[in-house]
């Protein structure tokens, strides 16, 4: 199963650029601050799709979408929030849900830097794509795709959108937001 991992969108559209690299997998998962309610309903209507709502998601999308998602998929209990810290650093929230859980795969947003840590202590894999968006303090543009067979997390890389406030389209022409 492959896996495309964005977060931090904070808009009411996906860039082409993430939709692109959305096209070969099997489910689209988003840790949180989707923007607006029309980014939740495209992801919902075009793709197999899990989401958390994150800091700045309004009532809408907090209506539909969780705080904190919790599934399991080809074997690997998953857990998602969009707010949570990473190993060595979890909120005590957050802490204290993954003792509870006990999650294969821990993944938040939030932050908008894209981090993937081992938490021997926990025995987890931490997952941050970064933020696939053009708002925020980041520079680079991140989303993470994986595979996800017999309980196995394989095929791991990191996809660099591009600048922040840069968009490329198409047909090569550069602007700026």
């Amino acid at each position: 199963m492959e896996i495309a991992l964005i977060s931090d969108t904070h808009s009411d559209h996906l860039e082409e650029d993430v939709i692109h690299h959305l096209k070969d997998c099997d489910e689209v998962w988003h840790a949180g601050d989707l923007g607006t309610l029309p980014i939740l309903e495209y992801c919902e209507q075009n793709y197999t799709f899990r989401s958390v709502y994150g800091n700045i998601d309004g009532r809408k999308i907090r209506r539909i979408a969780p705080l904190d998602n919790v599934f399991e998929v080809e074997g690997v209990k998953v857990y998602i929030t969009h707010i949570g810290g990473y190993p060595g650093r979890y909120t005590k929230r957050v802490r204290e849900k993954i003792v509870g859980i006990n999650p294969d795969l821990y993944i938040c947003g939030h932050s908008h830097i894209c981090k993937v840590m081992r938490d021997k202590k926990l025995n987890l894999i931490h997952m941050n794509p970064g933020a696939c968006g053009h708002v925020g303090f980041h520079t680079m543009r991140t989303m993470l795709k994986f595979s996800i067979n017999n309980g196995k997390i394989d095929n791991l890389r990191v996809v660099e959108l591009g600048l922040r406030g840069i968009k490329v389209k198409p047909n090569g022409e550069i602007s700026q937001f």
